[in-house]
């Protein structure tokens, strides 16, 4: 969007009746970022104006600044949009400039003037050079070269100490003032526009022939063209099909048609209704909108298979070729690990579990324990596959489309996804640890090695929590939309999320949804009376809390007693935290989740936070104790691990959780060398990552654990072992800051690039080969093996050859040749 900002001063009649202006004619919300210069300020472009010069409605930042948001001017014409800012400069004639950026609060783009700050003169010898930012006259005299430099220093320095001593920042001269002045600057504002494309195809009987019935729709505005033809193999080259075609349908060079699309009923958008006989494998197309703009997918054809169950090409967002990034996108249904195929598997081990149960009811009846036992299995799978269905299958409702350039004629594609699972291959790096915050600096040091942590391979990173907080990590939050903290200011916050965006990581924000500390006590002296933009009282505490004399409803899990637990059973306290969520989305960028103590709360709630805020990415941390017996762990620790799948299936499977039980098996298999734990009586993975994989975020340590709190530490020494199971298994792997600046950075770098070269996911296939008291070795997806511990396996060369791809303490992977 094209349009100006203008800067206007007005002297008035005398100085003291002076008036800067400054104004933008383009749509949404401007915030004016400003601060003043003083005549007397050496080297300091930037100070805090007198209180009388500061609009009302601003707000100061930093110690140097003042935001003031641009209102509607009066001078609007109807139908146009102008917004200002007035800047009454009264009689403070001591300053000699107003600098100012603007800022677009909708989007977070900062606006400057040839690449740095306006300046606004406000007398007239400041130095004026061709390449300068200065906003009005320049005229007035600058300092001269040679020996009259020295002789001009000499009377500015006499000049300075005798305004210092006489106390007066005014300069001498009440003509050294600008005359009136009014500028026009242009600018651009580039806007995202959500538009969506939708193919779909159905089989017909016409005339005692089968026929593809294809019909294609868009919202996008103005007269969009589709170029398209058919293939008949996995080649996709383009075919012209015999008529009949669309009215208004050319050829296009003898190898393809053009048909204009027609408006839909409505007048939103257009599409078109395509007939083809059988015989193609597949329709293929391309879209022009306008003469420079023209969509592909991935910079290829659009492939729609006719042959497919559902006959949807699954695309997802497109984004702006400008941003540089490329994402991985989900293919068809032809992959290795297809849809189709994983759903076959579960179908089979439903219909196991069934038959057994069948085959063992005539020989006894089965305990109700076990036969519960069988039908949550069956229940999992079953939520497994709807899940995976939910995820998988190709959609393209919420394609967005945004701005294309001249020089592009590809963009890139996100696949659709489930919100809050993401596609499978994420790898996690928790980006701090318990002292992280004792820099003050924090976010700028991790801006320092975003692409470091990218070049290693990591591809989504989780930050601390950003609130206020009565304890500095931030855990113990209070006003939860002032995001100044001990890691930094939101400004440096967004600046981080934004650069990790850049190099192609997500960001997970660290949410803390079960206790909020209060701002002032009750009648009683208790602290449980809420401040801030959420200003709850006490009938947003839970009423079973004994330390904070709540009067909400009774708790639906753990309470946590170093801080008012908050009662979600409140509507107005959800409303509240869905809209801080999704506040956080849009302000910040995060693009999921990490949730704090969710032990505390029922996860029904987290589902309803999850469908509302719509992260990419989510998990819950559900941490209690394992099962031990006179002090030694349990080698059954499946009640353990339903406590966890119990939390997931309550919020519908929209989060993940640590999988605290696999992180307690291995300190209890390294530690004793026993390494017989990492199989359960099923000869699965006895953790929640051999339950229900695409939901375990698999771990060895965190800022609890090790750190310097080190609550649970992993056996000191082992951690790449640890290392050599979570990032060849299931699950989503995450990996701790702690580590990856450490000796094992190397070797973490070796697995996470053996884990992404041979595509291993969160619902990768594991077959257990050995299980034994000092050697745990596996095979994935078969094409990686790995083996864990003192004891000798070698993978076995009787249908694939093996290649050693790295080995060190107790720990070796192979890659299948």
């Amino acid at each position: 969007v094209e349009g100006k900002i203008f800067v206007r001063l007005d002297p008035g009649k005398d100085l003291r009746d002076r008036e800067l202006t400054v104004s933008c004619n383009i749509p949404g919300k401007w915030i004016l970022h400003w601060g003043v210069t003083y005549v007397n300020d050496v080297g300091r472009e930037w100070d805090e104006p007198p209180c009388d010069m500061i609009p009302p409605g601003s707000v100061p930042v930093k110690e140097y600044a003042i935001e003031t948001p641009l209102k509607n001017s009066s001078l609007s014409a109807e139908g146009d949009t102008l917004q200002e800012v007035r800047i009454d400069l009264k009689d403070n004639n001591g300053i000699s400039a107003v600098n100012f950026v603007l800022k677009d609060e909708e989007n977070g783009t900062w606006y400057k003037n040839k690449g740095r700050d306006f300046k606004v003169s406000l007398i007239n010898n400041l130095k004026a050079n061709s390449d300068t930012n200065i906003i009005g006259p320049k005229r007035g005299f600058d300092l001269w070269p040679g020996n009259l430099g020295q002789i001009s220093e000499m009377f500015f320095k006499s000049r300075a100490d005798r305004d210092e001593r006489s106390e007066s920042r005014v300069p001498e001269k009440e003509n050294n003032q600008p005359e009136r002045f009014y500028e026009e600057v242009s600018v651009t504002k580039k806007v995202s526009v959500k538009n969506s494309i939708s193919v779909s195809t159905k089989k017909c009987f016409e005339s005692g022939q089968v026929k593809d019935l294809i019909h294609f729709e868009t919202d996008l505005p103005g007269d969009a063209v589709l170029h398209w033809g058919v293939c008949r193999d996995d080649s996709k080259k383009w075919e012209v099909p015999p008529p009949p075609h669309p009215p208004g349908t050319v050829s296009f060079k003898g190898r393809a048609l053009r048909t204009q699309l027609r408006p839909r009923d409505g007048g939103k958008g257009s599409s078109a209704l395509i007939t083809l006989e059988e015989g193609f494998s597949g329709f293929v197309f391309v879209l022009k909108q306008n003469e420079n703009t023209w969509f592909k997918y991935m910079g290829n054809d659009f492939y729609i298979p006719l042959s497919s169950p559902n006959g949807l090409l699954n695309v997802g967002n497109i984004k702006d070729q400008s941003a540089g990034v490329q994402r991985e996108v989900i293919k068809e249904a032809s992959q290795d690990t297809s849809f189709f195929a994983f759903a076959d598997t579960i179908a089979n081990d439903i219909r196991n579990l069934i038959t057994d149960n069948s085959s063992e009811k005539s020989q006894k009846t089965k305990s109700k324990k076990e036969q519960q036992s069988i039908f949550q299995e069956i229940e999992r799978l079953a939520a497994e596959a709807y899940n995976m269905f939910r995820s998988s299958i190709p959609i393209f409702s919420e394609a967005t489309i945004a701005e294309t350039s001249v020089e592009s004629d590809t963009l890139s594609l996100d696949p659709k996804i489930c919100s809050g699972t993401g596609t499978g291959y994420e790898i996690l790096c928790q980006g701090f640890n318990w002292d992280s915050h004792k820099s003050g600096r924090w976010y700028m040091e991790l801006k320092e090695i975003a692409s470091e942590l990218a070049s290693l391979g990591f591809t989504v990173v989780w930050l601390p929590p950003p609130t206020e907080s009565v304890s500095p990590e931030g855990y113990m939050p209070k006003d939860l939309y002032n995001l100044s903290s001990r890691y930094g200011n939101i400004y440096e916050l967004k600046d981080l999320v934004k650069t990790f965006h850049e190099v192609g990581i997500k960001v997970l924000g660290d949410a803390v949804l079960n206790h909020r500390c209060a701002h002032y006590q009750n009648k009683n002296g208790v602290w449980n009376i809420f401040g801030g933009r959420l200003n709850w009282d006490d009938s947003a505490v839970v009423g079973d809390d004994p330390h904070f004399q709540g009067k909400g409803n009774k708790s639906s899990g753990d309470n946590f007693h170093a801080a008012p637990n908050i009662d979600h059973s409140q509507e107005f306290v959800r409303e509240d935290l869905k809209e801080w969520l999704c506040w956080l989305r849009k302000e910040v960028g995060y693009d999921g989740w990490r949730l704090d103590f969710v032990r505390g709360f029922w996860g029904g709630y987290v589902k309803e936070y999850i469908d509302a805020s719509e992260p990419y990415f989510a998990v819950g941390e559900f941490w209690d104790s394992l099962s031990y017996t006179s002090g030694e762990t349990d080698h059954n620790q499946d009640a353990h691990r339903q406590r966890i799948i119990d939390w997931i299936s309550a919020t519908n499977g929209t989060a993940g959780a640590f999988d605290v039980t696999t992180k307690g098996i291995l300190h209890s298999a390294l530690e004793k060398c026993e390494y017989w734990r990492l199989s359960d009586e099923k000869g699965k993975p006895p953790g929640v990552v051999g339950w229900w994989p695409s939901r375990a975020v698999t771990f060895i340590e965190n800022h609890d654990t090790g750190s310097t709190q080190g609550h649970w530490r992993f056996p000191r020494g082992e951690e790449m072992q640890g290392y050599a199971y979570i990032l060849t298994h299931p699950g989503t792997p995450s990996v701790f800051y702690d580590h990856i600046f450490s000796r094992y950075k190397t070797e973490i770098e070796s697995l996470i690039s053996i884990r992404k070269r041979n595509k291993i996911h969160c619902r990768s296939t594991v077959q257990i080969s050995k299980a034994e008291k000092d050697v745990y070795a596996a095979i994935i997806d078969e094409k990686v093996a790995m083996k864990i511990g003192p004891g000798d396996f070698e993978p076995p060369s009787v249908s694939q050859k093996w290649s050693l791809a790295i080995e060190g303490k107790d720990y070796k992977i192979w890659e299948a040749s």
